[in-house]
């Protein structure tokens, strides 16, 4: 597994479909019409680059991912890890058992599930699009509008949303967690010495500490630790394009995102009713910030942007360019950063990503709740 890191601020290209949170509240903007660039043939393969020069740089901007994200407040041990892995996966914490963490978070498609929004309970949905669980440990903030500090946090929310797991109280997600025989030892194992382990907080920091551990290292990474042929000379002309024209006042950092706020249309005001972080801080000097997300796994992430309105990667860099940093990317430019993004595409430990084999109900857990 990679190295530790250090955030530093990263570029608003605020789409993503990885939370490390579910579905937000919001509202739809209308998607600019699309020229989709991929539609022509591709340009000709770029001149070489100096590869040693584009790695002292990149490992200068993009420090390695560490194995992973550390919270002192709540230290990741394997009992934790076993313990979070079920409830991530435990769809009886939701009010109708038919809604988990993976299922807005599926952990074998990136940490999406490829909706502008997710389905919740009776097939709700939000307003803002569920991002990727993987690397977001590593954010500043949790929700595109960055209202949960941590992940440990953000695990409290969708549980207790009408719109989302439904269920009605903290009181009524033990009575589940109680009657499940299986539950009670996992949580004394996962936190020793508590008088009463099983509580809805302890919950919270399981599933907390699981998603800290679910980081992706991909191929730039091993390009970053010194292989020359880990990237083709077309994704390292991305490289030095996303660089050049100043994609890294956002995504810089090792996850390539999520250290920062931006506003959405810094440069060229981008049509949207979603306030942002506004609706959060109640501060109008918020309005139109969102989180800046990670570019980890950004290809395979789509749709893009908090309300999953791109479907097509190249609009998502093109109106970016615009929007953010004022500028008409060329088609070339757009081709090469496409590329080297999909160098950013990585592997969680298998391990983590297995479904597990969870603990049976018992007699007293309550039946699934449809209304």
């Amino acid at each position: 597994m990679p190295r530790r890191l250090t955030f530093v601020l990263s570029i608003a290209m605020v789409a993503t479909g990885l939370l490390a949170g579910c579905g937000d509240s919001g509202t739809k903007p209308a998607p600019e019409p699309s020229p989709t660039p991929e539609a022509s043939p591709p340009p000709p393969e770029p001149p070489a680059l100096d590869r040693a020069a584009l790695r002292t740089r990149g490992k200068a901007l993009f420090p390695a991912l560490p194995d992973e994200a550390t919270n002192p407040a709540n230290p990741v041990t394997e009992e934790k890890i076993v313990l979070g892995r079920l409830l991530y996966y435990d769809t009886r914490l939701s009010k109708n058992h038919d809604i988990a963490c993976n299922s807005c978070h599926q952990l074998d498609r990136f940490g999406v599930d490829g909706e502008p929004t997710s389905p919740g309970h009776k097939g709700q949905r939000g307003g803002r699009n569920s991002p990727t669980v993987y690397n977001a440990a590593f954010h500043v903030a949790q929700f595109w509008d960055g209202r949960a500090p941590d992940v440990e946090a953000q695990a409290k929310g969708p549980v207790l949303n009408p719109i989302e797991m439904a269920m009605p109280d903290e009181a009524s997600v033990l009575v589940v967690l109680n009657s499940i025989s299986g539950y009670p030892p996992l949580f004394a194992a996962a936190f020793p010495g508590e008088q009463d382990p099983v509580s809805y907080d302890n919950m919270a920091r399981a599933i907390g500490a699981f998603e800290r551990r679910l980081v992706t290292p991909s191929r730039f990474d091993t390009f970053l630790d010194g292989r020359d042929d880990a990237l083709s000379d077309r994704e390292l002309a991305g490289l030095e394009t996303f660089v050049s024209v100043g994609c890294i006042q956002c995504h810089a950092g090792g996850a390539l995102g999520g250290g920062s706020f931006q506003k959405l249309g810094r440069n060229v005001p981008y049509p949207t009713e979603d306030k942002g972080r506004e609706e959060a801080t109640g501060d109008e000097a918020d309005r139109y910030f969102f989180k800046v997300p990670s570019l980890r796994n950004v290809a395979k992430t789509g749709p893009w942007f908090h309300d999953g309105s791109i479907t097509v990667l190249a609009d998502a860099i093109r109106l970016m360019g615009k929007h953010q940093l004022g500028v008409d990317l060329t088609r070339r430019q757009i081709s090469d950063i496409a590329a080297f993004l999909g160098t950013l595409t990585g592997e969680p430990d298998a391990s983590l990503v297995a479904v597990p084999e969870l603990p049976a109900s018992g007699p007293d857990t309550p039946a699934p709740d449809p209304s």
